[in-house]
């Protein structure tokens, strides 16, 4: 792996240094963007993807109720999750069925699920050995574009392959990250009055074998990989969540600080 500038601390000296109201004003006053960031470990699909839903919905009636003068207080500052999940097939609103090569009985025989979501893209798989984040962002914040914001996701996804030694790129025409031929990152979001969900799946140490029953994304003529299948080694899922919130923190000029879990995030949306 080749050397990489060293791993930030999700609690930097500064914020340390400083209290949480000095921390505040520095950082309304550098115009630094905030984000609130959420690890949710291993966690079934359906009730990480309602508690997106939930997030994004509030996000966005914080927004309209400050739009039409009638919030009050600070806003919900945006959101990103981490977490795992057990083995799960997700297929997006355009996605075509037939793209699962398995039967609802073959997937039983998996310990897998199937789930029709509202993301774009076709199917995908996320399962054990993969980090999926779900950045739950107000675009509104930051750049009404969605298809920048993606370009941005798949920088972050280029930027962290890089750090381990590989040179990752896009494919024209196509969502996601791939090292040579073989995807190592997929993508499909859902945008509401600006307001993102969904996001990304990097393969890290991956059962690639799991991609074999679906075509993944839809398309036919191109394999996955994972970092483990490239470096020949396991690798410390922990060093590489750093690794993307460092060039999350980069590419979209933001501020991000660790919060919690699952439960923490939970009290603030209930």
């Amino acid at each position: 792996m080749k050397p990489y500038p060293p791993v930030r601390s999700r609690k930097s000296s500064l914020e340390e240094r400083l209290s949480p109201g000095h921390l505040d004003l520095l950082i309304k006053a550098m115009s630094i963007k905030r984000v609130e960031l959420y690890d949710l470990g291993h966690a079934s699909y359906q009730p990480i993807w309602d508690l997106q839903k939930s997030v994004q919905q509030r996000l966005i009636n914080e927004k309209r109720a400050e739009q039409k003068g009638v919030f009050k207080g600070k806003r919900l500052d945006d959101i990103f999750f981490f977490v795992e999940h057990p083995h799960v097939y997700t297929l997006g609103k355009s996605g075509r069925k037939e793209h699962m090569l398995r039967s609802m009985m073959e997937l039983q025989e998996l310990d897998a699920e199937f789930i029709k979501n509202d993301r774009g893209g076709d199917i995908t798989y996320h399962g054990p050995g993969q980090i999926v984040g779900y950045p739950i962002l107000d675009l509104d914040r930051h750049f009404t574009d969605v298809h920048k914001y993606l370009r941005f996701l798949e920088e972050v996804m280029i930027g962290v392959c890089a750090d381990y030694g590989f040179e990752a790129h896009r494919i024209e025409g196509a969502t996601g990250v791939w090292v040579n031929d073989e995807k190592i990152c997929a993508m499909g979001i859902r945008c509401s009055r600006w307001v993102t969900m969904h996001g990304f799946a990097l393969n890290v140490n991956t059962d690639l074998r799991y991609f074999n029953n679906i075509v993944p994304c839809g398309i036919d003529d191109k394999a996955v990989t994972s970092l483990q299948k490239l470096s020949g080694k396991e690798i410390d899922p922990e060093e590489v969540k750093e690794r993307i919130v460092f060039h999350f923190e980069d590419v979209f000029k933001v501020s991000i600080s660790s919060k919690g879990s699952l439960q923490e995030v939970e009290q603030i949306i209930s």
